[in-house]
């Protein structure tokens, strides 16, 4: 199955692996470089850029140069900061450390908000407890308050932290809050597409930019996914064979091997 991949998304990845690094603005052009290494027309970046522009993702700035550009919003930054703990690293949570309750009751007159924060809340992580009550790991609720305040959904939401105390035991009722095959079955893509790129890497001595570049923007673009979808449950409320820790594998030797060779394509004058 191939891998889709938007721009815009790829414009977010490209921000969050590179675009910190830089004192000021990438500029549109840059930009148009580095994501035609991918496979992304200029237009395709234009369009895109002013649609994260348009969601106040991204700032219209000058270059020291003088060329237009473009820097991340505050917002932005405490998004791709948020993200960088679930992306490098993360470990499965402790059972021991409980759960964040999201409780929320929205009007009927503003229903098309109950959508957003059920979609917001699926892709922080939370899975389904009961109507109108979502549950995740407790490690959570910071980047969770931080998400709700900034699209102005907290008015709507209670927070509470706690453990779960029955009456079915917690890894039968985890089954049920979550999707747990369809997230496995997420797992299992990426390591289908993205370990045969580690493999081959391995079996290289050299590391291109350009080519370090590319294959680790992909790999990262895919895998800032799973773990908003992948809650990163205790290892003992997980079915046999979880997958998910080979593919944070792969993914890790990916941003070992890639990450700092790619770094160069990017100081790369256009």
């Amino acid at each position: 199955m191939a891998e889709q991949h938007t721009p815009r998304s790829l414009i977010v990845t490209l921000y969050g692996a590179y675009g910190r690094e830089t004192a000021g603005p990438l500029a549109v052009a840059e930009l148009i470089r580095l994501l035609a290494a991918v496979g992304v027309d200029a237009p395709s970046v234009r369009s895109s850029v002013s649609r994260l522009k348009r969601r106040g993702l991204l700032v219209p700035e000058r270059t020291e140069q003088g060329a237009a550009g473009y820097s991340l919003s505050a917002d932005a930054r405490q998004l791709l900061d948020d993200g960088d703990r679930r992306i490098y690293g993360q470990h499965p949570a402790k059972l021991a450390d409980g759960w964040v309750l999201a409780v929320f009751s929205v009007p009927e007159a503003e229903r098309h908000k109950r959508h957003l924060l059920r979609s917001r809340l699926g892709r922080l992580g939370f899975g389904t407890a009961a109507p109108g009550v979502w549950i995740a790991p407790a490690r959570f609720h910071e980047e969770t308050r931080h998400t709700l305040r900034r699209l102005q959904l907290d008015p709507y939401v209670d927070l509470f932290r706690g453990e779960h105390l029955g009456f079915a035991p917690t890894a039968e009722a985890a089954a049920r809050w979550w999707d747990l095959a369809g997230i496995a079955k997420q797992h299992e893509e990426f390591l289908d597409v993205h370990g045969p790129v580690l493999r081959s890497w391995e079996a290289r001595t050299d590391t291109p930019p350009e080519a370090a570049y590319r294959d680790y923007l992909l790999a990262l673009d895919s895998w800032r996914r799973l773990p908003y979808a992948d809650p990163g449950l205790p290892e003992e409320l997980l079915p046999d064979g979880w997958p998910g820790a080979r593919a944070a594998a792969v993914f890790t030797g990916l941003h070992a091997r890639l990450r700092d060779a790619g770094a160069e394509f990017t100081r790369t004058a256009a």
